[in-house]
């Protein structure tokens, strides 16, 4: 198996007189948090429901662990792959435990008996995002940070070696911010996992994530490390403005406008 989790070539996408992706060619890394950064309307959002199936390519062609996404059973992705969108779907009148089980839908279907299996996936899921003592608790009445981990739990009780997430941060305050970015990293890092971010933040990106993609008008205009990323000259490339980069004492690098 190759070290690629992703691999896009010549891809497209077209909606009535616009072209939202225009011949990207690249490829996302296994076992890493990737951020897909740009500005609004760079097609971030596109390409990341492109691959979780949600958008169809014009052109081109989406391989996912070397095999095309055509060529996936819709069972055998959503085992494979769990995709949080920008907006959740609401979760009136669940508790914690009753939406982190719903990841695992895709392992027994919906008339499928809960088994022994099913129960140690949702209380491992509860324990790996630090949410176990919530799980009695009714979704509407948590705080945005802690609902942000409760789907994310929902994802891990779905035993996906991936996870698309897209603008997972939008909505949170600057400590709730760092707290999921940081969970997302160490779920991957720790538990062998690949995450795929849309984000804004640009500083967030370097700081959580370990492959930059940044996208402008549909195309490819940078693809590496956070390194990569802080310069002043990438920087001006993807946000088409003066940037600079100052260093702190740590060693970690800030993005301003210049």
């Amino acid at each position: 198996m190759s070290d690629a989790l992703f691999t896009i070539s010549g891809l497209c996408v077209d909606v009535p007189g616009r072209r939202l992706l225009d011949g990207l060619d690249l490829t996302l890394p296994r076992g890493q948090v990737v951020a897909l950064i740009g500005h609004n309307g760079s097609g971030k959002s596109t390409l990341l429901k492109v691959l979780a199936r949600q958008v169809a390519a014009s052109v081109g062609e989406v391989r996912f662990q070397d095999r095309p996404l055509a060529d996936w059973l819709p069972r055998d992705y959503a085992r494979a792959l769990a995709f949080m969108p920008q907006t959740t779907p609401p979760a009136e009148g669940m508790t914690v435990r009753e939406l982190v089980a719903l990841g695992r839908y895709p392992w027994h279907g919906a008339l499928g008996r809960f088994g022994p299996q099913d129960h140690a996936a949702v209380s491992a899921a509860l324990a790996e995002c630090a949410i176990t003592a919530l799980a009695d608790r009714l979704v509407d009445t948590l705080s945005g940070g802690e609902r942000q981990r409760v789907w994310l739990a929902m994802m891990v009780a779905q035993e996906a070696g991936a996870l698309l997430l897209d603008e997972p941060i939008s909505a949170l305050d600057i400590a709730h911010q760092v707290e999921v970015l940081s969970l997302v990293r160490r779920m991957c890092h720790e538990q062998n996992r690949s995450a795929i971010v849309v984000l804004h933040e640009v500083n967030m990106a370097a700081r959580f994530c370990d492959h930059i993609v940044a996208l402008k008008g549909g195309k490819l205009i940078l693809q590496g490390t956070p390194s990569d990323l802080m310069t002043p000259e990438a920087l001006a490339r993807i946000y088409g403005l003066p940037m600079q980069v100052l260093h702190r004492a740590d060693g970690g690098q800030v993005a301003i406008p210049a």
